[in-house]
């Protein structure tokens, strides 16, 4: 029932958030003085593939080129349907995009076409304005070309789950990941044997029992004094082994084994690839075979006597009051070499893909808009943004799927 209820609540949200003001339209006003109608939905396209822009006989066809070169406007322009010489047009674009940032554009000549001399940077999201002047007349264009944008209310976003950082400043930590073992603590590890010689009258434990310190564990009839005493526990622990029976002698032996696990050790193999970079006093995030939990701990000894593998055993002490790790099993220990500070960061919980990137959503009032992004070095929590991004930006860090799912939805396009 409650997986049911979950679908039905995420249905509804992200009918909401679409009913909220997904941006995704592309608006076309054309015409002299920047007045006309509005153009269709899918705008026309011209012989370079670009989006033409009419104005009675004068008509100007605008595309984004990418072959080889970084992204940059090229137009290519008719009067009357015969080629206009593109030194005889006077052509400034203008984009204003979320924030109200403007890229302005001018042109020149290359060939029969002008290319614009900014490069258009990820995302293509942008108010377009296009004035041409030619032949003492100005023609003027504007429209919308939105793509990865929306719109989301103040009280949806909280509603959702949605939380916000700045992009800023991170440390991000190197490390390198190894396996090892979980084994009993051996300065917790106690061999009792009786005292005095005798008889065991009585044993009052069994192997597999956990015992306080200065519980009884039998009692024994000395055989010079024929006086009975009792055998207790020097920790508290788990009785691993028994080999005590009434009616034995204890001819000097072992008769129990009691190990305190409220402290583990962990140790966990270092191979020479990464022998000269882990040092004791390291932080090491630990790891069950099923990844679901974790602990965390310092290295406090490292082996000097290799291994018949060639690796060395590094020991990390942890506690293990809940009994949660068992001594014998497999675990994964990311160990950390090095720590790195890096001038911008944004947190991993906030990626997403769009077509080809990987990006983190910006947030500007309440709209949001993709952030393509150029990453570098990497850890569990943080990746390092190397461009596409700007310090102090607002981005999603939490529930970002749903601003790409509401995105996806609208259907806003790449216009090139």
């Amino acid at each position: 029932m409650n997986k049911i209820h979950t679908m039905i609540g995420l249905a509804a949200l992200l009918v909401g958030i679409n009913g909220c003001g997904g941006v995704g339209s592309e608006n076309e006003s054309t015409g002299q003085g920047g007045h006309g109608e509005t153009a269709e939905a899918e705008p026309a396209k011209g012989p370079h593939n670009g989006r033409l822009l009419v104005d009675g006989d004068f008509v100007l066809e605008l595309a984004i080129f990418e072959t080889g070169v970084p992204p940059e406007f090229r137009v290519w322009i008719t009067d009357a349907g015969a080629p206009v010489a593109p030194d005889d047009v006077d052509l400034h674009v203008t984009l204003t995009r979320l924030g109200n940032v403007k890229d302005e554009i001018d042109f020149a000549r290359q060939d029969d076409f002008l290319r614009g001399d900014t490069v258009i940077y990820e995302p293509h999201s942008f108010v377009v304005s296009i004035e041409a002047k030619h032949q003492g007349q100005t023609h003027s264009w504007s429209y919308d070309n939105f793509e990865g944008r929306t719109l989301i209310g103040a009280e949806i976003a909280a509603a959702f789950g949605l939380e916000t950082e700045l992009a800023g400043a991170a440390v991000i930590k190197e490390t390198v990941t190894v396996y090892g073992r979980v084994e009993p603590n051996s300065e917790q590890h106690r061999s009792v044997s009786a005292r005095f010689d005798g008889a065991i009258q009585s044993v009052h434990v069994s192997a597999g029992d956990t015992v306080r310190k200065g519980q009884s564990l039998a009692t024994i009839e000395s055989n010079e004094s024929l006086n009975s005493y009792t055998l207790t526990a020097p920790i508290g622990g788990i009785v691993t082994e028994r080999i005590a029976n009434p009616g034995e002698q204890t001819e000097g032996r072992q008769l129990f084994t009691i190990v305190d696990t409220s402290t583990v050790w962990v140790e966990l193999a270092i191979f020479p690839s990464n022998r000269a970079r882990v040092r004791e006093g390291a932080q090491v995030t630990v790891r069950d075979s099923a990844g679901g939990m974790e602990w965390e701990g310092v290295i406090s000894r490292l082996s000097t006597i290799a291994q018949s593998n060639q690796s060395v055993l590094a020991r990390v002490v942890l506690d293990n009051a809940d009994g949660a790790l068992v001594p014998g099993t497999h675990i994964t220990g990311d160990i950390e070499i090095a720590e790195h500070k890096v001038p911008l960061a944004v947190k991993r919980t906030g990626l997403q893909s769009f077509r080809d990137f990987t990006v983190v959503y910006a947030k500007i009032g309440d709209e949001y808009e993709v952030r393509m992004l150029e990453l570098g070095q990497q850890d569990a929590e943080w990746i390092e943004v190397l461009g596409g991004l700007d310090a102090g930006t607002r981005y999603v860090t939490t529930n970002s799927y749903l601003v790409k799912a509401d995105i996806e939805k609208s259907g806003a396009s790449h216009d090139h």
